[in-house]
């Protein structure tokens, strides 16, 4: 029995027609039936990326993963066989799982994957080496289980994303949970955000001095605000358009001071139709939302949006999809409770990073760190059975690449700490800077430059090594990894941000990692950070060092790091980092030729086209091709 006859009751007919519809699209590619720009783009709606394949695995076993694919396949003629491994992407909206939707996680990822569950900056679930033909019933078991792939990639409204803690933050003006929910089911396949020239972020904050969904960096970034008139209290949103990071960073701009949340849909809904009749299409390096806004201004953007707005015919979903939110509520799994501080050193060190007080009193969020966003999949069916003994469905994943369990019992932290601590999963350090965020960079992505996952691991080790002995000013910095400038390890938001380049050296190339200095993690990624000079990646591990005790030894009494950076000056850091750019000849130190966790010599041979931009395809074109499906 197939997939499709066992789950025939478990999907919901809408999602079993989509995903029917695009195992029909590729068998028609394989027939040359389907234009490849209309297919790549169809399945980079369905979550479907090629990914990059010649990244130091061999099938002599002296990879991590044997493989002997020739090519990726997704982009070639019907007499391709399609043997080259991709990627899936699974959204998991404000990344909220249940432990059953983490058990059948935890089988994709066996059966379809290489064993691990990847934990992304948009807080989704990548799945990698996933042969396209799997990719239906991989679909089909996550419908069953209320997941979809749908828009988790192309040129749509991407996953939504929002602060882990919301609901339970100590700080927040209200549970921005409902309202993400909302505006995830109404968007998503919405006719009105099909047709944009690239994809449209979405966030939701409960705070404004916290990282919390990181507004400043979103094509929409919105934050919990409260007014009181005629002695009622109102929710609504401080709402941020035109950020994004990338290349040419923006941050987003002042869209409304207080957008009412029964506004929230019908204006995103505005925002949407300006993008796509006014935004680029052709130039995809220009076609963000955040460049329409720049060449505009904020004042004509926002005509345009509310003058779209009084064009809308009222739809019911507006109020629909918001009408139980302030009654929204999350009920712990098991009653409150303390403990005590007393234990192991480790445990100790465990409490004070990895644990934060709720709002509610005897309840606590715990912070599971993952090194590179990564747990395996038996981890994960470990930390759903952990899930349903001590949390039940209060699980989210982080844009840290981490996960958290909310609504512990205080009285119950001993115990999840040695449960963790039994399945790798305890380690201290979450949200220090030892907690380092770093994209795929060269181990997939046709775009990597520099390993970005390798330098993290070389930092990681190094930082944690030091543990406790960090010095308490430079423990809260955060570092940020990518392996090209494209910032999807969101360097220009960290202290210490680095991103992957190339440098010739003598006839060689050269890995290197352009340093980016006192960007703004806190209120909602509140500065990006400026750009300093290129180092040999494998003398990066030496920048950190020197910064940081060099900010030890000359901060001012509560100075930041930002602040530092800026008393510092640019000029300052290029002295103090100088010698660190020079390379040795290729014949003294070939270390130097080479990228950390990859003993060959370096190159950019393998790279490929991305397809993270997606492709521009119009309206007519799906139509004709979903016609012929």
């Amino acid at each position: 029995m197939t997939w499709k006859e066992k789950l025939s009751d478990s999907i919901p007919a809408e999602l079993g027609q989509e995903i029917d519809a695009f195992e029909n699209q590729i068998a028609l590619r394989r027939q040359d039936k389907v234009d490849e720009k209309v297919f790549a783009e169809t399945r980079l709606r369905r979550g479907v990326y090629g990914q990059r394949y010649d990244n130091g695995q061999r099938n002599d076993g002296s990879g991590p993963k044997p493989l002997a694919y020739p090519s990726n396949g997704l982009t070639k003629g019907p007499e391709t066989v399609w043997d080259a491994p991709g990627m899936m992407r699974i959204k998991i909206p404000m990344g909220r799982l249940n432990p059953n939707q983490m058990d059948i996680l935890a089988d994709l990822a066996d059966e379809y994957s290489d064993q691990i569950c990847h934990v992304t900056t948009r807080q989704d679930i990548q799945l990698h080496f996933v042969h396209i033909d799997d990719t239906p019933d991989l679909m089909r078991r996550l419908a069953a289980v209320n997941i979809t792939t749908r828009e988790a990639c192309g040129n749509t409204v991407r996953n939504v994303t929002g602060c882990p803690l919301a609901g339970v933050c100590r700080d927040e003006s209200f549970d921005v949970t409902p309202y993400a929910e909302a505006c995830m089911q109404f968007l998503l396949g919405h006719p009105d955000a099909q047709d944009f020239g690239r994809k449209f972020k979405v966030s939701f904050s409960g705070c404004q001095e916290h990282a919390c969904g990181l507004a400043s960096m979103h094509d929409l970034g919105l934050i919990a605000v409260t007014r009181t008139q005629d002695g009622i209290e109102q929710r609504g949103f401080e709402t941020y358009v035109g950020g994004g990071l990338g290349a040419v960073p923006h941050q987003a701009k002042l869209f409304d001071k207080f957008l009412p949340v029964e506004e929230l849909l019908p204006i995103a809904q505005a925002i949407a139709r300006v993008f796509a009749r006014l935004g680029e299409k052709r130039n995809r390096a220009r076609a963000r939302i955040k460049f329409l806004v720049a060449q505009l201004g904020m004042e004509e953007f926002k005509r345009l949006v509310l003058e779209e707005r009084h064009k809308l015919k009222t739809d019911p979903r507006w109020t629909a999809h918001i009408a139980e939110a302030p009654h929204h509520t999350e009920h712990p799994f098991k009653e409150n409770g303390s403990s005590s501080s007393d234990g192991s050193n480790s445990y100790k060190h465990w409490l004070r990073t990895n644990v934060y007080q709720q709002r509610q009193t005897g309840y606590s969020v715990v912070t599971i760190a993952l090194p590179l966003g990564d747990l395996t999949s038996r981890q994960m069916r470990e930390l759903a059975e952990i899930a349903r003994e001590y949390v039940g469905d209060a699980v989210r994943l982080t844009v840290e690449q981490n996960i958290v369990l909310r609504w512990v019992s205080d009285a119950d932290l001993p115990s999840i700490y040695q449960a963790l601590f039994d399945v790798g999963l305890a380690a201290p350090g979450a949200g220090t800077i030892a907690d380092i965020t770093a994209c795929p960079g060269t181990d997939t992505c046709k775009l990597g430059i520099a390993s970005s996952r390798g330098l993290a691991a070389e930092l990681q080790s190094r930082l944690v090594q030091q543990g406790e002995a960090l010095d308490p000013s430079v423990e809260q910095l955060r570092i940020k990894t990518s392996g090209c400038f494209n910032s999807c390890g969101q360097h220009h938001i960290a202290d210490l941000g680095f991103y992957g380049v190339s440098r010739n050296i003598g006839g060689y190339a050269v890995p290197h990692f352009q340093v980016v200095l006192g960007g703004k993690w806190l209120d909602n990624g509140g500065a990006y950070g400026l750009a300093s000079m290129a180092i040999p990646s494998k003398r990066i591990p030496e920048v950190v060092d020197r910064i940081t005790k060099r900010f030890v030894d000359e901060r001012h009494e509560h100075e930041t790091f930002q602040d530092y950076t800026q008393r510092v000056g640019k000029r300052a850091f290029k002295e103090m980092l100088n010698d660190l750019a020079t390379v040795p000849a290729h014949d003294l130190q070939p270390d130097y030729y080479s990228d950390w966790g990859d003993p060959r010599e370096f190159t950019l041979g393998d790279m490929g086209i991305g397809e993270c931009a997606g492709e521009v395809v119009s309206l007519t074109e799906f139509d004709l091709a979903a016609a012929e499906a």
